[in-house]
């Protein structure tokens, strides 16, 4: 059916004025009379009542105007859903924190894309980075936030955000009551708390690398993740180093928290997406993410 004579009908129906209603619709009144008559034909029904000095709507004339007009609200709303869509305004995406930084560097980010995009739904689930990359491959996530540097060519990284990285001492330790920042040489040989580099390599060896440049010490324990890490520190097991807003979130009796002398030891976090990621809600996100990261 053609659209446009269900809007001429519409018009028709609001100004009960052929003249006036061409006017609004920049038709000639003859044009708009023969659009009638055949939007009639097309219903198979009269819309107008033409008997007397001025036309009326028939019965069926008053349901199609009352259908016209919500026909024509729906498809108003069914442009603006898809151009919403299209420039990414509106849809669904599914982010992966990674366990190391729920804090202020991923929320933010988070919490500013919600406020610029409200009415794209956010599926929010915690990964680590390795798990992250697996699942972003897979195709069950659109973007998951990691540790850098990621080995994956078919994945897209961007920088998003950077912190320091403190080490986490059993407060009975020595150095514990020192002031001031730690020394490398102070705690070469100590034995260390560490989670398995499979996690996150890129991190695993950003961290070791900068804090143990000698080579890392003896790591008496392993644990999955930082709340057990923090756990294990404050039982006395060992030291560990720490992302520093990580540290602070899970700060707990036993554990001291130090800093390094300089250079002081830095971890950047990431947002990785696929390569091939259309998704205009993807495209989005990660305009967002780099334009934060740029500002100083």
């Amino acid at each position: 059916m053609d659209l446009r004579r269900w809007h001429y009908f519409a018009v028709l129906a609001e100004e009960m004025h052929f003249t006036r209603a061409a006017a609004r619709l920049f038709v000639s009144q003859p044009s708009l009379s023969q659009q009638i008559r055949a939007f009639e034909a097309e219903l198979g029904v009269a819309l107008l009542d033409r008997s007397g000095p001025r036309f009326a709507l028939t019965e069926a004339g008053r349901v199609a105007a009352a259908e016209a007009r919500d026909l024509l609200d729906r498809l108003d709303r069914a442009r603006g859903v898809i151009a919403a869509t299209g420039r990414g305004h509106t849809g669904r995406l599914r982010i992966a924190y990674t366990r190391s930084a729920p804090g202020p560097l991923a929320g933010d980010l988070v919490a500013a894309y919600r406020a610029r995009y409200p009415a794209v739904s956010l599926a929010l689930e915690t990964g680590w980075t390795s798990f992250n990359v697996a699942r972003l491959r897979a195709g069950e996530i659109d973007l998951g936030f990691v540790r850098p540097p990621v080995d994956a060519p078919d994945l897209e990284v961007a920088v998003v955000g950077s912190e320091e990285v403190l080490i986490a001492l059993p407060s009975g330790h020595a150095l514990a009551r020192r002031r001031g920042r730690v020394r490398r040489a102070w705690i070469a040989a100590e034995p260390v708390v560490f989670w398995p580099r499979g996690n996150g390599p890129g991190q695993y060896d950003a961290i070791s690398g900068q804090v143990w440049p000698g080579g890392l010490p003896p790591i008496v324990r392993e644990e999955p993740e930082d709340e057990q890490l923090m756990r294990a520190v404050a039982e006395g097991a060992g030291i560990a180093a720490v992302p520093e807003h990580r540290a602070r979130g899970l700060r707990r009796r036993g554990v001291a928290l130090r800093r390094l002398e300089d250079p002081v030891p830095r971890i950047d976090l990431g947002l990785a997406w696929r390569a091939d990621a259309g998704s205009p809600v993807v495209r989005g996100f990660v305009a967002l993410a780099r334009g934060a990261a740029e500002q100083p």
